[in-house]
């Protein structure tokens, strides 16, 4: 114990004789004009001092400038509507022609499985496509939500912002027409047994 009170004691030491180097010549640079301007009252000595400080710190003197009317808060630019009726047409034609394709390509391989054909081993759960057609189908209407969008650091952004219906208008034909295959499948001329030996 005593050694942690000499340890508190030399460090409370420490910092008052800190306190003592900065103090006093802190001191004397305040009182030293006072003692020499004995005759001035601290107040006088302040009244005479401060023209001539200001007249030094300003230097000549400027005319005065009025200052214009703070601008007036515009309304803020009209926020591009991003989700409309087009982008929201655009978007559900191509969730509709997906999920055409989607449906029948499923039903088709459950027929093919159900006739046993050699070259459907097995056919993928409803819950695990349902996800994956789902993932891939959100991240379609991301990057076409985020190419409409506008980006103020994306040089031509004005350029790109007009092709955002592209990917959307191109894949749906495809996956109706794949959708349409689909459906227009027909089995095999001859039973799957003979084919698979053939």
């Amino acid at each position: 114990m005593n050694i942690v009170r000499h340890l508190v004691l030399a460090r409370r030491t420490s910092t008052l004789s800190i306190v003592t180097l900065l103090f006093f010549p802190l001191l004397t640079l305040v009182v030293a004009p006072c003692v020499t301007a004995q005759s001035l009252s601290p107040v006088s000595m302040l009244n005479e001092a401060l023209p001539e400080m200001n007249a030094a710190a300003m230097g000549p003197i400027a005319p005065v400038v009025p200052i214009p009317d703070a601008p007036v808060p515009q309304l803020a630019k009209a926020k591009a509507k991003i989700i409309d009726k087009k982008f929201i047409v655009t978007m559900a034609a191509l969730g509709g022609a997906e999920t055409l394709r989607f449906i029948t390509h499923k039903l088709v391989l459950d027929h093919e499985y159900a006739a046993g054909a050699p070259w459907v081993t097995s056919v993928p759960q409803n819950q695990h496509l349902i996800a994956k057609y789902s993932a891939i189908f959100a991240a379609e209407l991301l990057v076409a939500y985020e190419l409409k969008k506008p980006h103020s650091w994306l040089p031509g952004d004005k350029y790109i912002q007009k092709f955002w219906w592209a990917y959307p208008a191109v894949m749906t034909p495809i996956h109706i027409k794949n959708g349409v295959r689909s459906i227009r499948t027909q089995p095999p001329s001859c039973p799957v047994e003979e084919c698979g030996a053939q």
